[in-house]
């Protein structure tokens, strides 16, 4: 599927960052607001581009400003096709998360390796015919951008888990008890709202995607363990004020070693998914 690129320089990247909750800017140098329209409607907002060392980068918040969309309403068709438009490869996407078990811990990050889709309704693909395409989720993530991800946060020291299983629910209300307990039984590490479908739109159009998954709470189902508290949004919050920082700088060491060619499969993912 053809992107056209916008063709002034100063409106391309080559790297992506979607803000998740509580992750509404990334540069602080110099940076363009460019508004892109997309075959799919409007992007959640206008895009910030600048630079992170010598790669340019354009951030996009996928709640909007000031968080004004839930994540069943985020328009993610266009979210990701503004990003392929601008000239980007390689998407950055951090987010707030649950734990689902006692070993992953508030204020520790998890790169997730999979994911389980419990959402419904949601448009999940630019391939709605007369082209069809089956494209694998088999490994969603990006493996060159999980290592390096992992590799910047270690010299950090910043308390990681290096694979972890994200069930995305559909939103915007929290999980059951009855829910969480099952997702926690199934072996799953970590539940959102917003991975699914973004990550597998990236691999669609051929882009490579990491999740940083940022803890925020335990998840309804392990309260009553070792005085583990019910998710509030009161709680969240805190913990995304406190580890937000973190985030920003793992993002400012990990996007300048983005420069050289991908020998990722990702930019091969449509080679035999397409039935002609």
């Amino acid at each position: 599927m053809p992107i056209p690129a916008l063709l002034q320089p100063e409106d391309r990247a080559d790297v992506g960052v979607f803000g998740g909750s509580g992750f509404y800017s990334l540069m602080e140098g110099p940076v363009d607001q460019v508004t892109v329209q997309t075959p799919y409607g409007a992007p959640s907002d206008t895009i910030a581009i600048g630079r992170i060392g010598d790669v340019r980068v354009a951030f996009l918040p996928r709640h909007g400003p000031h968080h004004r969309l839930p994540p069943h309403a985020i328009n993610y068709r266009a979210n990701v096709w503004a990003m392929a438009q601008l000239g980007v490869t390689r998407l950055i996407a951090p987010t707030a998360a649950g734990s689902l078990q006692p070993y992953v811990k508030p204020g520790e990050f998890v790169v997730c390796d999979q994911f389980v889709d419990r959402t419904y309704s949601r448009d999940q693909t630019f391939y709605d015919g007369p082209r069809v395409v089956h494209i694998s989720s088999a490994d969603p993530y990006c493996p060159d951008l999980r290592a390096r991800t992992i590799q910047v946060a270690a010299e950090l020291e910043i308390k990681i888990h290096e694979r972890g299983t994200v069930v995305v629910i559909q939103g915007p209300r929290f999980s059951t008890r009855a829910e969480s307990r099952w997702f926690s039984a199934q072996g799953w590490e970590v539940i959102n709202m917003t991975q699914y479908p973004e990550v597998v739109l990236a691999r669609e159009l051929e882009m490579c995607y990491v999740n940083i998954a940022l803890i925020t709470d335990y998840d309804a189902g392990l309260e009553g363990e070792a005085g583990i508290e019910p998710v509030s949004v009161a709680g969240v919050v805190e913990v995304l004020t406190a580890n937000n920082e973190r985030v920003r700088r793992l993002i400012e060491l990990l996007v300048p070693q983005l420069g050289a060619p991908r020998t990722c499969p990702c930019a091969r993912a449509l080679e035999n998914a397409v039935i002609s």
